[in-house]
């Protein structure tokens, strides 16, 4: 994987991983209430088990390897190269598909806001360090 730099992508992961969770931390308790329609008193907020937390670390993993391939073969340059990719890569794969999820499953607006939110904030931070040490 030529052109691809293991250690920023490793740091953005776990940096993804860490404002992700802050994002879920800040919005929890208002996605729960949405999910159960309202009642945040009959959702449990607890922690996510270790086994989640770990699957979700592999798919930010993933995300941020493939975040550095498309880096690497547009010859993205620098930051703000980056930073375009995130924002284009954002509106053209989590802005579509949760769109569809609120048009055509009806999820409600709100949540799959909340979710775009987190994936933005995903984005830009992987965009940040992987732009910064290509």
């Amino acid at each position: 994987m030529a052109g691809i730099n293991v250690f920023a992508v490793l740091v953005s992961t776990v940096v993804a991983f860490v404002v992700s969770s802050t994002w879920y931390a800040v919005f929890g308790a208002r996605r729960a209430a949405l999910l159960a329609g309202g009642e945040v008193s009959e959702v449990d907020l607890t922690r996510p088990a270790p086994g989640k937390m770990l699957v979700e670390l592999v798919r930010t993993t993933v995300l941020a390897l493939v975040f550095a391939v498309f880096v690497a073969q547009f010859a993205v340059g620098g930051v703000g190269g980056a930073l375009v990719l995130a924002l284009v890569s954002w509106v053209a794969f989590p802005g579509v598909l949760l769109s569809g999820s609120v048009l055509w499953d009806g999820v409600p607006w709100r949540l799959a806001v909340i979710h775009g939110g987190d994936w933005l904030l995903k984005l830009l931070a992987l965009a940040l360090i992987i732009g910064a040490w290509r």
